[in-house]
């Protein structure tokens, strides 16, 4: 019966011991907690066996507190070092110059994050869980342009690539399919890599929603009108619009300032662009933009791109688009499985974002 009794009453205990410890340290605090007693630690190795325990190990510390705590800990903590550090360097049995020039280097360290902390307090959140909240916006960004599950006789693949290889690019794909229509957009932000990342975030988030909730001749129009609404310095994009019926085979492509898709007719073989016309996203009021229908036999393909894939400078981006339709025809000829992918890497500045669409009629 004892047995019994203490088995039911230690879950209570339990119970107790993490109340109490939520009262005296709360979960927000008990990193801040940890990293003072190792800073002291550290501080009572230092003055106790100093031969053992240099000075710079106070670093330790400084750096795992950079990454684990928020900009309202983080002064206090990197200030709470430095005094130790102040306090421990009289003790020293012999201040020699290179002890000097190590309370020197820590001391610059503890002032870097400081300042670090002082501009990461507009964000609010601590360093590791800042940068994770960036990674799971671009991973957003990515799923907005995954290609919906599409019947076996089509094949529609993107690919994407940032300048100079950065995680953030002002390039991205968004697509949606109602019923039996496929809907695609392909976007260039102003601006690239991080620079035109934040935009893209926002952009393709709220195109993604534009994209499927409206009929395909009302899109582009919408998203002008959402750019210019932003009132942003770089406020301007540019985008093509593919609506593709899956069952007929017959497209509207829709341009706003990017450079024309391209075509592939499987009975002659040959590629022909497609010239939609209208102004780039937000500039101007009121715009229309005009399509280009046609019908996707079985055989044809069609290319969407932005102009990474083309544009070089002192060099006309018609002369690129020929050069891109040339690199399609050997790279393509007889296998568009994985074509988007081999395309974009043998085409294109490496200091530009690139996003490329492949769409295939089996």
């Amino acid at each position: 019966m004892s047995t019994a009794r203490s088995a039911g009453a230690s879950p209570s205990l339990g119970r107790r011991f993490e109340d109490w410890l939520m009262r005296v340290m709360p979960p927000e605090s008990r990193a801040l907690g940890v990293l003072v007693i190792l800073a002291l630690a550290i501080s009572l190795a230092i003055w106790k066996v100093p031969d053992w325990s240099p000075i710079n190990t106070l670093i330790v510390p400084l750096v795992i507190g950079s990454l684990v705590l928020g900009p309202r800990q983080l002064p206090w903590f990197v200030v709470f070092v430095l005094l130790l550090l102040a306090v421990l360097v009289p003790q020293q049995p012999d201040i020699t110059k290179r002890i000097a020039v190590t309370v020197l280097v820590v001391f610059t360290v503890g002032f870097i994050i400081l300042l670090s902390s002082f501009r990461r307090s507009r964000l609010g959140v601590a360093g590791l869980r800042g940068e994770s909240m960036l990674v799971d916006l671009r991973d957003r960004i990515l799923k907005q342009g995954r290609i919906p599950d599409l019947p076996d006789t089509w094949l529609v693949e993107s690919e994407l690539r940032s300048a100079g290889g950065t995680a953030f690019a002002g390039d991205f794909v968004v697509a949606a399919r109602h019923d039996d229509r496929l809907d695609v957009a392909v976007v260039d932000v102003s601006g690239k890599g991080e620079g035109a990342g934040t935009r893209a975030l926002l952009l393709s988030g709220a195109l993604g929603g534009l994209l499927r909730a409206l009929p395909p001749e009302e899109f582009l129009v919408a998203a002008n009108d959402f750019l210019l609404d932003q009132d942003w310095d770089e406020g301007f994009a540019s985008a093509v619009h593919l609506s593709l019926d899956l069952d007929t085979g017959r497209y509207a492509v829709r341009s706003a300032g990017h450079p024309p898709a391209a075509l592939r007719t499987a009975g002659s073989g040959r590629w022909s662009v497609l010239e939609a016309e209208g102004p780039v996203l937000g500039l101007i009021e009121g715009t229309a933009y005009d399509c280009v229908e046609g019908v996707m036999k079985p055989g044809d393909a069609l290319l969407l791109y932005t102009d990474g894939m083309v544009e070089t400078s002192g060099r006309d981006i018609m002369l690129g688009v020929d050069r891109m339709l040339g690199q399609a025809e050997r790279l393509l000829r007889g296998q568009f499985e994985g074509g988007a992918a081999r395309l974009i890497e043998a085409l294109g500045s490496r200091n530009d974002d690139r996003a490329l669409l492949l769409v295939h009629r089996r």
